[in-house]
């Protein structure tokens, strides 16, 4: 209200950090489990309301920076505590969170129209779509792989809805029109639903998130229970990409044997399969 009273000086933003997560459960158990809190800053007025998930401490950086110096917001910031990859160079950094969302050339197989976009919005969730891209570069090279990272959630938005907004074109150019897109997203899944409606090929995104299933665990049991995983992502895309055919069984199949393992594994050890703990990006 203060920016419709003229004498009233623009005030210092509200600036909410929120580093205990629900993907990260292995101490805190079910006090940190509902990520709806994005669901309801996202109800709030367009004009004041601002969330990112920065996916690395580069971004964040970037990201606190810009909250920092601005004025009238509610700016809500989503990143873990635990140690996590460094994805980008701070320039880089920058850059990306400036746009709002970007492709990740580097990180996918083709310059070109892809057959499938993965996108992800969040730390977990581009952890684990990394390591998605990874099996599916490795296991069915020919697939075309495009990756769309996520900081500043309201972009998704059309303009009319957010001021942050994405116009069409520029919707359509990072996921492109008739593409299938699986969206691995921080809280619950209906949030990108809702933030999309209005887009025209809003049915071809398909979004995992966190559907209230969860314990005190590890970190990467966590994901496979709301089906967030790396192996479900990798296998999400494989069936929704009918040109992999016949190709794509025997990776399924050896995704299915991996969730198999993982749970026999966080049984018996109480932690996360080494092939996870020490996984690198190796693209």
């Amino acid at each position: 209200m203060t920016r419709q009273i003229p004498w009233r000086k623009p005030i210092a933003s509200l600036n909410y950090l929120l580093t205990s997560h629900v993907w990260r459960q292995d101490h805190n158990g079910f006090s940190h489990q509902d990520p709806g809190f994005l669901d309801h800053v996202a109800n709030k007025k367009s004009a004041v309301v601002r969330i990112y998930l920065p996916p690395d401490a580069n971004t964040l950086l970037s990201v606190a920076d810009h909250c920092l110096r601005s004025r009238n917001y509610v700016n809500v910031i989503v990143a873990g505590k635990q140690p996590s990859p460094q994805w980008l160079a701070m320039d880089a950094a920058v850059a990306h969170c400036t746009k709002g969302a970007g492709i990740w050339q580097w990180a996918g197989n083709t310059d070109g129209e892809p057959d499938v976009v993965m996108a992800c919005a969040g730390d977990v969730p581009t952890l684990e779509t990394l390591a998605a891209v990874d099996l599916l570069r490795r296991h069915l090279p020919e697939l075309k792989v495009r990756v769309v990272n996520v900081v500043d959630l309201m972009a998704l938005q059309p303009p009319g809805e957010h001021p942050h907004g994405f116009s069409d074109a520029e919707f359509d150019a990072l996921f492109t029109k008739d593409k299938p897109v699986v969206f691995a997203f921080h809280g619950y899944p209906w949030l990108i639903h809702r933030l999309t409606y209005r887009r025209t090929n809003h049915d071809n995104i398909h979004v995992r998130g966190y559907k209230e299933e969860g314990t005190t665990t590890t970190p990467f049991d966590m994901t496979v229970m709301n089906d967030l995983d790396r192996f479900h992502l990798a296998g999400d895309a494989i069936v929704r990409c009918a040109q992999v055919g016949d190709r794509g069984e025997p990776v399924l199949k050896l995704l299915r044997g991996k969730l198999s393992e993982h749970a026999r594994y966080v049984r018996e050890h109480g932690q996360d399969m080494p092939e996870v703990l020490n996984w690198k990006w190796s693209g």
